[in-house]
């Protein structure tokens, strides 16, 4: 029978009573390891990481939580090996899509341990300038920022494993706040792998960072007041979250990330073959394959002028066929599996309900897999769908209510040079994580922005000045926002010590000017 992997609750390493649910490796269909959480003692756990984890982490400084974040970095990047040989087997992925996740997770780490020195050796922030309340200037307002006396909960999506851990992990902790994750079943071994290397280096106070792998049956009925949920994942179980009594009769602070339907716009005046156009094509291409399409900042809309339509659609489509598709420990291979069976249905009927409304243009049906048996690798090829006209852009309701998420976008194009119209679809995905504006004008591509900054957490543009410096559409920098408005969920992570806020609590100070030099950033 295979492994059965412990959980890290209440200070210890604990394997649930249950069976479990196998893990498998989605190329060539074996067990890999078993992940069960039944019989653990929820309660105590959350007591123990609210009171013990969390009380060791505020007596420290910002500053010597962020050497804590240091240390995990380094054991984090001395066994990065055994990582990537756990997400080419539980998800998948080829080296650099595993790259993506692994080492953007342990980079953002390394970020937020930076910025706990710049905030230095106290242990609260103030909030603005103080402010008086009368003509008097003896007695004023002063706001400061404060580390929340609870938890916080984590519960996470199968694509990212380490990014999705650390990304969050990393300014919870840093605030002072005790962190219990709870991965995705599908892949949560690389999870539970890189939690168990930090524990036992035994940089953290016991009860800072714990585990639960498998169910999360009875998590959110655990939560109090001053507890915090961070859940990434679809729209409908985050609607379980928010009507859930901890959060409508508790009050705990909930941040979502749900369904996002991104888009890639090429502005108008871009000619085909030039710079500009050809950045585009290669960015779209580039998202649509890393990591399979699984990605909650994918393009799944690509927007262009009416006229480039079939300049667009075989350029990408160039680029696509140009893409080897199956077993990740194949060097050739580019783009790997989808992490399960499961999902790959989902694509596959994903992808049959938007081709009531789309055409394919180029079929990853028809891709010949490398190393790989059709039959038991999870491994669709990539497929670009798209509408024709521009007024079957404006009919194909399902192209802009609908993410699959997998290796699928949709060509997408708009009446002439009308950059309203191209707005006007982008904004019909009723909220996104992000959309990028391809092209060479500085104003036009300004403007762009500002008019798409209100419904998308991000917006990115690349122009040709920035082709070797721009970060990429899908790649997320905790230097930025994480986050959208609407179906992307409403919510906000990373954008440098911007995270910080949720894991806070603001609180203003009336006294007077004597008391409230007492609140300097020495203290």
């Amino acid at each position: 029978m295979t492994e059965l992997l412990s959980n890290y609750l209440n200070g210890t390493w604990q394997t649930g009573t249950g069976a479990g649910t196998v893990l498998t490796d989605p190329v060539l269909g074996t067990e890999l390891v078993r992940v069960d959480a039944t019989g653990l003692d929820l309660a105590e756990g959350f007591a123990f990481a609210r009171e013990q984890g969390g009380k060791a982490l505020r007596a420290l400084t910002y500053k010597q939580r962020g050497a804590l974040l240091a240390a995990a970095v380094k054991v984090l990047q001395a066994n990065r090996d055994a990582y990537y040989e756990i997400a080419t087997a539980n998800s998948g992925t080829v080296k650099n899509d595993s790259a993506v996740d692994i080492d953007g997770g342990i980079f953002t780490l390394g970020t937020y341990a930076k910025m706990g020195d710049t905030l230095g050796d106290k242990h609260f922030m103030l909030d603005g300038e103080s402010a008086r309340l009368g003509k008097d200037p003896l007695f004023q307002s002063q706001h400061v920022l404060t580390p929340t006396r609870g938890v916080a909960l984590f519960i996470n999506a199968f694509n990212f494993p380490s990014w999705g851990l650390w990304e969050k992990a990393a300014p919870a902790l840093l605030s002072g706040v005790p962190v219990i994750v709870k991965p995705a079943t599908a892949t949560a071994w690389l999870t539970q792998r890189m939690v168990k290397d930090v524990v036992d280096a035994g940089i953290l106070p016991a009860g800072a960072l714990s585990i639960i792998c498998g169910s999360s049956a009875g998590l959110m009925d655990q939560l109090q007041q001053f507890d915090v949920v961070s859940f990434t994942g679809s729209a409908d179980t985050a609607a379980v979250i928010r009507s859930h009594p901890a959060v409508t009769q508790r009050s705990v602070r909930v941040n979502i990330e749900a369904d996002s339907v991104n888009s890639a716009l090429l502005l108008p005046g871009v000619a085909p073959g030039s710079e500009a156009f050809d950045l585009f094509v290669k960015e779209v291409a580039r998202e649509m394959t890393v990591k399979s399409g699984q990605k909650c900042t994918a393009i799944r809309r690509i927007l262009v002028p009416e006229a480039l339509y079939d300049a667009a659609a075989a350029a990408i489509s160039a680029r696509l066929a140009k893409t080897t598709v199956g077993n990740p420990r194949n060097e050739s291979v580019r783009m790997g599996a989808l992490v399960n069976r499961a999902q790959l249905v989902a694509v596959r009927e994903g992808l049959e309900y938007l081709k009531a409304q789309a055409s394919v243009l180029h079929d990853g049906s028809k891709v010949a897999l490398v190393d790989a048996d059709a039959a038991i690798a999870c491994c669709p090829g990539p497929t670009l769908l798209g509408v024709g006209n521009a007024a079957g852009s404006d009919s194909a309701d399902r192209i802009h209510d609908t993410e699959v998420f997998g290796p699928v976008a949709t060509l997408v194009p708009y009446r002439g040079d009308n950059t309203d119209h191209a707005l006007q679809l982008i904004r019909r995905g009723q909220g996104s994580l992000v959309t990028s504006i391809y092209g060479s004008d500085p104003q036009a591509l300004a403007q762009a922005a500002i008019e798409l900054a209100d419904s998308h957490g991000r917006v990115h543009i690349i122009s040709p000045d920035v082709a070797a410096l721009q970060t990429g559409h899908g790649n997320v920098m905790p230097q930025s926002l994480h986050g959208g408005p609407g179906r992307a969920g409403g919510g906000e992570e990373l954008g440098g010590l911007r995270a910080l806020n949720f894991y806070h609590r603001r609180s203003a100070v009336q006294a007077s000017t004597a008391v409230l030099d007492q609140l300097s950033p020495a203290v």
